[in-house]
Order: structure tokens, then sequence, then C-alpha cells
């Protein structure tokens, strides 16, 4: 046999014992023959497939989808906030008919997001398909036989001893055994490998992200979610008519909602109150009675901490105040009563909102009108700042609301949507009082103001509630996304800080009678912790093959007496 023949012989050995060390796809360069690719059909086919399912691809896709998300965040989106989104395209009509064409209104349900979530889906599947069976014929078979040269092995070690070959291999065999090596005699060596758990991650982790994907479709198919203000003193049912806003998934049937009521029976609301964190929230709580059709049940419900009940949670999102009014038109009688929530404005909540009376309200002369007031709110007075009143502390210490009337038509029946904190004063005349401004009045807990013209009053009651709102959601994908992100990281973990090698052992007899050890390792990726666990192999094996040096003389056999050659001629000897 040639050299050249020899040594594409050792190179084929020395793949064959890296071969398998990993599920990836081999590379196909069949069609790389000279003169360019000769691809049919089929074969274009093919070569699109092996380039979807290929991990490059796959995280080319996963970085677009994440890419692809951050129009959702930054947008309003339609499905979310109808409101917001709309509020967006007012403000923004140069961008608005772009957006709209790039569906970044609607980022979810796009086309080109589907597209991509679509082909990352098949991506993972196309990938990991075949690595498990590969991965499942590796298991089943045994690791390959020692490569010829074993000293071509990035680690490798060696060492003369007096044991016997049969000796050193069985006791290799224990020991690679005794280390949680897959270990097997394979000729005049003992073939071992560990590590198989990397690939197990590495797979773990692809299909933790297929089931992240499925829980996230889920998800969005079959959610729904809605939101309710609600009045310590209130409750709520879990009807369709009780929220106040409402969105569900695709293939989410109203019939679906839980079947659950609860009140609020209080809000406590704690502050900071010196330092300088003064004001800075410490406590929100929310107590309520709920029941599913039984008993009822007490409950506290905490920023991250919502009630469950069957497949539902309740959340609490915001809180405010919500002050107490009573409006009696000009012959006394009582037109509204009741707590009217106000939207905070900032952290010490000041807060704003609109005091509507639509029904029931007669002027002086016995004319049918509407009334409307504007209203201004603080917890804890603090004087006016830039011309208007401020809160210095979120606390319910000095409460002032100052109120603006108007009468006419509030055009709550003009067709048209309408936010029930915002008065429209298109139709409406503003009256104008004596005291205060002259068009408002800031009122303390008790105090009335009366209108002018007989027109009626308005009190600011003593009683000042809280509300708290609240966000029902049943979200099913939750669970089955939650493990799949364990997954993931477990597998993510085990594919980076486990190492997949190989270990060969190989004991003969020299031809000085006296046994010859080698030891040599390959690893999937390079490592220093290879030739360091190598090492320590080596080091346990000596104690049943100890080096030469330090073995029995009498258990060393004699090298061969060779027979003495005749010395060559000068001139041969210098050839």
């Amino acid at each position: 046999m040639s050299k050249t023949d020899t040594t594409e012989t050792e190179r084929r050995a020395d793949e064959a014992a890296g071969a398998q060390l990993s599920t990836a796809p081999v590379e196909d360069r069949s069609d790389n023959v000279i003169g360019g690719p000769t691809l049919g059909i089929v074969g274009w086919v093919r070569w699109f497939w092996r380039q979807l399912t290929s991990m490059r691809v796959a995280l080319i896709l996963l970085f677009m989808l994440s890419l692809g998300a951050v129009p959702g965040s930054l947008v309003p989106q339609t499905g979310v906030d109808e409101i917001k989104a709309q509020a967006f395209k007012d403000a923004h009509e140069t961008l608005t008919p772009l957006y709209e064409k790039l569906q970044f209104f609607d980022v979810y349900s796009s086309v080109w997001f589907s597209a991509i979530y679509i082909l990352l889906f098949v991506s993972l599947i196309g990938c990991i398909v075949p690595r498990s069976w590969q991965f499942v014929g590796q298991l089943r078979s045994r690791p390959p036989g020692a490569p010829k040269r074993l000293d071509r092995l990035p680690a490798y070690t060696t060492w003369r001893t007096g044991a016997e070959p049969e000796q050193v291999r069985e006791a290799a065999l224990t020991l690679l055994k005794g280390h949680r090596f897959r270990a097997h005699p394979a000729g005049n060596a003992v073939a071992a490998e560990k590590g198989y758990l990397r690939e197990a991650g590495n797979l773990a982790f692809h299909v933790a992200l297929i089931v992240m994907l499925v829980a996230f479709a889920w998800g969005q198919l079959f959610k729904s979610e809605g939101g309710k203000l609600i009045v310590e003193g209130d409750g709520f049912s879990n009807t369709l008519t009780q929220y106040d806003d409402f969105k569900s998934g695709s293939q989410f049937g109203i019939d679906e909602l839980e079947p659950f009521h609860f009140k609020l029976d209080a809000f406590d609301g704690t502050y900071e109150k010196t330092g300088p964190q003064r004001g800075t929230p410490r406590t929100f709580e929310a107590k309520v009675s709920y029941s599913q059709g039984g008993a009822d049940k007490k409950a506290v419900i905490r920023v991250n901490e919502p009630l469950k009940v069957g497949d539902s949670k309740v959340y609490l999102i915001a809180h405010g105040y919500a002050p107490a009014v009573t409006v009696k038109d000009g012959r006394g009688k009582v037109v509204f009563h009741g707590a009217v929530p106000l939207l905070p404005v900032d952290n010490n909540v000041t807060s704003t909102g609109a005091i509507k009376v639509m029904d029931g309200y007669r002027d002086k002369n016995g004319k049918k009108e509407q009334l409307g007031f504007s209203a201004l709110f603080v917890p804890t007075f603090a004087g006016e700042g830039k011309g208007t009143m401020f809160s210095q502390f979120p606390g319910l210490d000095y409460p002032v609301l100052a109120l603006t009337g108007y009468h006419g038509d509030l055009r709550v029946d003009s067709g048209l949507p309408q936010n029930v904190y915002q008065l429209n004063t298109s139709k409406m005349k503003q009256f104008k009082i004596d005291e205060g401004t002259g068009v408002a009045k800031r009122l303390l807990p008790g105090e009335t103001l009366t209108l002018p013209d007989g027109a009626g009053s308005i009190t600011f009651d003593k009683d000042v509630k809280e509300w708290a709102s609240f966000q029902i959601s049943q979200q099913p994908g939750n669970g089955l996304a939650l493990t799949g992100a364990i997954a993931a990281i477990a597998g993510l973990t085990g594919s980076l800080f486990i190492q997949r090698r190989r270990v060969w052992v190989r004991a003969v007899r020299g031809e000085d009678g006296v046994t010859v050890v080698e030891m040599a390792g390959l690893g999937r990726s390079e490592s220093a912790k290879l030739p360091e666990e190598l090492g320590d192999l080596a080091v346990a094996l000596t104690a049943d093959a100890p080096p030469a040096s330090e073995a029995d003389p009498e258990d060393v056999p004699e090298p061969a007496e060779e027979p003495a050659e005749d010395p060559a001629p000068s001139g041969e000897a210098d050839k």
C-alpha cells in the first residue's frame, strides 16, 4: 500500500471516530461539480427544504419574528385599544396610510407576521424530526472503534505498564462505566462516549420553541380579556354586558366566560408620609367578596397577585378617587346622586373627569335640559400652580373639588361614541357664577355650588369613595407557554454546558514485551475540560496499570534479544 493510500485510510478512520457527535445535518456537496450545480425541479425543492430546515434559517426567522413585534409595541393596535389607535391615526395623518398598508395597526394578525410565524414553525419541525430520529439511532448504536493513530487526536496520553493488555482493557472498561460513559470493548481497545444530554438539550430547546409557538397561537385564538372600573360598594358579574371594554380571540365563544361575580368591598392604598420618598405607594389592596354560585368568599387582590376563579384571573391594574355629588334642579328635586370616578393625571392623584346629568333635569321654566360639570379633584390641596390647583400628596388628607358647570345638550344621543370622562360642550352654554373665578368654584366636602338664575345646585358630599380598575382575563395557553419557557432554558443550559466527547483506551503488547497503554479523547467542540478529564481518567487507570518504572521488575518481561547485524560498509552507511 502506498503512502498516499495509508494517509487516506487514516483520514477516513479519524473522520469515522468523530462521526455522529452531533445530529446537525451534513452538508451535501454532491452537486458541487465542475461547471456549476445541475439541479432539476426536485433538486431545487430539496435545496429549498434543506435551507428552510437549517438552523441558520431558523435563527434568522426567530430574529425576524422578534423584529416584527417591534411595531406592535410602538404603534397602538386596533385589537388592543381602538380608541388609542384612532387617536394615533388622527395625530399622524401622513404616516397613517403607510402604516395601514404595512398593517402596523394589526401587526399580530397581519399577513407578513403570520408568514414569518408559520415559516418558523415549519422550519423548526423540519429541523427537529430528522435530528430526533438520528439521535435515537445514536442512542441505540455503540461508540465507534478507536482510530489507528490515537496520537492525532486533540487529547492524548500514553505510558508503559507491566500489566497484561487484557487486564488493562478490563480495568479501563470498568473505570469508564463507573464514570457514566457508555463503553464497550472494540478489538484491542475500549471505546466510550458520554455527554448525550448535550444533544438531548439541543433538541429539547427546539421542541420547547415549538411548544411556545403553539401556546402563543392557542392563547391568541381562545383568549378573552376585558376591563371593568368598580367603585367601592359596587359589583361585577362576568357577562359581556358588564365590561367597560372587551376583546377576545377569533375562536373564543361568549358562552365560555367563567360564571362568577365579585363585589369591591373596600380599597386600601397606603403611601410614605415622610422623608425623601414621601408619596411613594406602599400597598394597594382591593378587598372583594366573590362567588361562583355558592356562598360568598373573601379575598384580597393586590398588584401582581390576582384573584383566580376557575380559568379566569382578576388583576388589579389601577385605582383613583370617586367623589360623591348630589345635583338638584331649581325646585329642589334630586336629579343625580352618586360617586363619580375621576381619572388621575399625576403621581399625586390629581384627577379630572366629567359629571353628566342626562335625564330628569328641568330648568326654571320647566324645559328639559341636560347638565354637565367639568371636575378637577385633588386629594390633598396644595394651592394653585400654573393657573390650576394641584395635589401635594396622594392620600386623602385635604380633598378639594373644583367644578365648572354647563347646560344644554350633552350630545350623548348623537350616535357618536363619547368619552365618559370628557364633556362635549359644542351644544352647551357655560354657567356664569358670582363665586370663585366666575366660571368655576372650589368645594370642600359638604359645600354646595348654587347655579345662577334658579338653575339648581350641586353639592360635594362628604363621602369620597375610591375606585379600582380590574382586568379579567382567560389565557388558556399561559401554562403551556410557561412549561415551554422552562424547558427551553433547561435545554439551552444543557446544550451550552454539557460537552459530548469520546474516549478510547488501547492496550497492546509492545515489541519489547511491555504493555503500551494509549488514551485519547475527542470532543464535539474544543474545550479545556477534555484534556483535564482524560488526565483524571489516566491517573485513575494507573491504579490497575501502573507505569513500568513503578511496577515490580519481576513482573516486567525481559526484552527479546535481537540478532546482531553485520556492520555495513562505510560507503553504504553514508548512503
